[in-house]
C-alpha cells in the first residue's frame, strides 16, 4: 500500500471553456512535471477525447482514466470515472443523447475539438457541451453506475454548479462517501458553513482548464496499485483505502 498523487478532474480541448493548449502531449508533460501519478480526463458531457489522452499517458507512464463532468438538470456538476474505454464510449453515446439539442456557438463558448494522441483534429463537436443534460442528479448517478463507473459531486464548495450551491444539502439516498472540492477550497470554512460535510471524505482536484492549473489541486490515494478497482475502494472507504487531501 502506498500514496498515489491523483487528480480526477481535468479538461481538454474538447471542453468549450478549456484552453486550446490542453493537447495530449502538453497535458501529459505538465502532469509529469507536477509529479502526478494518476489523472482522469473529464470533459463537459463528453468522453470523445479520452482515448487520445489515455494513449499519450501510456507512452509516458502516466495512468489516465476515462471520465466525464456531467451537468445535471439541476445544474449540478457530477464527476463520473470509468474502468476502461469500452465502458466510457458506451456511456458517451448515452450522455450525448441526454443533452439538449442546442448547437455550440464557438465564437461565444469556444471550440469543441476532437483530436487523436498526435494532435490531429478529427472533428468538431457541434452539440453544445456546456449545457445541461436532461438527467436529474439521481438519474446521472444511476447511469454512471450502470456503465461500471463510480461518481462523486464536483467542487461542492463552489457557489455555482455544485451540489451544495444548488441544493444546500446532500441527498442521503445517493450514498456518496466522497465529495469533490476545488483546488482553492478552504476546508475549515466549508465545514463551518456546511457542518454536514464532516461526515464525508473529501477529494481535491484541479478542475484544470489551462496548463498552469495542472498540479495546483490534487489528492493522495492510499491504495495498493493505480487501478480502477483500487480507486473505487478509496472513493468508497473500503478495505482501509482512503484519500488524503493536499
Amino acid at each position: 500500500m502506498q500514496f498515489y498523487k491523483t487528480d480526477l478532474h481535468l479538461h481538454t480541448v474538447l471542453s468549450p471553456c478549456g484552453g486550446l493548449e490542453m493537447s495530449p502531449a502538453s497535458v501529459i508533460e505538465k502532469v509529469k512535471e507536477s509529479g502526478l501519478d494518476i489523472i482522469a480526463i473529464t470533459d463537459h458531457n463528453s468522453l470523445k477525447n479520452c482515448d487520445a489522452y489515455i494513449a499519450k499517458g501510456e507512452e509516458a507512464g502516466i495512468v489516465v482514466f476515462p471520465g466525464v463532468e456531467i451537468q445535471t438538470a439541476e445544474e449540478i456538476h457530477l464527476i463520473g470515472i470509468f474502468p476502461d474505454l469500452e465502458h466510457a464510449l458506451l456511456f458517451d453515446a448515452k450522455v450525448f443523447n441526454s443533452l439538449l439539442p442546442v448547437q455550440n456557438n464557438p465564437d461565444f463558448f469556444g471550440d469543441q475539438v476532437i483530436i487523436d494522441k498526435d494532435e490531429n483534429i478529427l472533428g468538431m463537436e457541434e452539440r453544445a457541451l456546456i449545457n445541461s443534460s436532461l438527467w436529474s442528479l439521481n438519474e446521472a448517478v444511476d447511469a454512471v453506475i450502470e456503465y461500471g463507473g463510480f461518481c462523486f459531486p464536483a467542487h461542492v464548495d463552489a457557489t455555482a454548479y455544485s451540489l451544495l450551491g444548488q441544493l444546500g444539502f446532500i441527498p442521503p439516498d445517493l450514498n456518496f462517501k466522497t465529495l469533490g472540492i476545488s483546488a482553492k477550497c478552504k476546508v475549515v470554512r466549508l465545514k463551518t458553513n456546511f457542518p454536514l460535510v464532516e461526515k464525508y471524505q473529501l477529494i481535491r482536484n484541479s478542475d484544470s482548464h489551462y496548463l498552469e492549473q495542472i498540479g495546483v489541486g490534487y489528492s493522495e490515494f492510499y491504495i495498493e496499485e493505480p487501478s480502477f478497482g483500487e480507486l473505487f475502494k478509496a472513493i468508497n472507504l473500503k478495505n482501509n483505502r482512503y484519500i488524503k487531501i493536499s
